[in-house]
């Protein structure tokens, strides 16, 4: 049987995941994504990012958010097979992501170019 601290917050990144390609889908820009996931959840900003790093999601707070996520009791309990994007690529976009906040407009048209001359 695996951790289920482990389940729920894979899980609970998965919800988060479709919350932001919704919202990008939707028009709404990437930055703030986080602190809107939070606030859907009830929760702060501060606790959601400790739920992604290493805070156990205990069954209060994962009734919560299955709640505040329109899901059955439970869904987080639950093992799934990952959706969207693997470890990995969540890494690099968020990698992509800081690098594109922390440059000015020619940092991010140099950005550009360099990944519009990778993908050929």
């Amino acid at each position: 049987m695996s951790n289920p601290t482990v389940i729920r917050r894979q899980n609970v990144l998965n919800l988060f995941q479709q919350f932001a390609e919704e919202q990008m889908r939707a028009g709404v820009p990437p930055k703030g994504l986080e602190q809107a996931f939070a606030q859907k959840l009830q929760i702060s900003p501060s606790m959601w990012s400790q739920i992604k790093s290493s805070r156990p999601i205990g069954d209060k707070l994962a009734r919560q958010i299955e709640s505040a996520c329109a899901q059955p009791v439970a869904w987080l309990d639950e093992e799934r097979q990952p959706q969207g994007l693997s470890s990995a690529e969540q890494q690099f976009i968020a990698m992509a992501l800081k690098a594109w906040r922390a440059t000015n407009a020619e940092g991010r048209k140099r950005l550009k170019l360099l990944m519009k001359e990778f993908i050929g």
